[in-house]
């Protein structure tokens, strides 16, 4: 399957330019866009709280989204990656059109997801260390 996922942050905005080079890619690949998912709200909103959650819990091994950038799927780099990472993991594709962004299978890809191991895993020690000293001045203040 391939679905198209359009994001505005506003009513004042229009997703007809995101569908229009959605469709004008899709033409020069000879592909069509089975399935739409278009949205008006904020990309600093959890992707799970928001239709694309859904579009991510249904997608399987070799379906593709494609999105006009990056910022569409999210406002913050981890939020990003971990969209990635799990269409990664469960082997689909994420193409966008203005940076020319292949998430696949490919050695890029492989790359990318080292990085965004490597990304989770520092992020996780740095969570990890602030609530050992959290916990650590939490006693010094004699809190139980």
């Amino acid at each position: 399957m391939i679905y198209g996922y359009i994001r505005v942050s506003s009513d004042r905005q229009t997703v007809e330019n995101q569908r229009y080079e959605i469709n004008r890619f899709c033409i020069e690949k000879n592909m069509v866009v089975n399935g739409w998912i278009e949205e008006t709200i904020s990309g600093t909103k959890a992707y799970n709280k928001r239709e694309l959650g859904k579009l991510l819990n249904r997608i399987k091994k070799d379906d593709l989204i494609i999105c006009a950038e990056l910022s569409r799927l999210g406002r913050n780099l981890f939020m990003i990656m971990e969209i990635l990472n799990l269409c990664m993991m469960k082997e689909a594709k994420v193409w966008t059109i203005k940076d020319n962004y292949r998430l696949g299978d490919d050695i890029q890809s492989k790359v990318l997801a080292f990085a965004f191991g490597l990304s989770a895993e520092i992020e996780r020690n740095l969570i990890s260390q602030r609530t050992k000293e959290a916990l650590a001045r939490k006693k010094s203040e004699g809190v139980i």
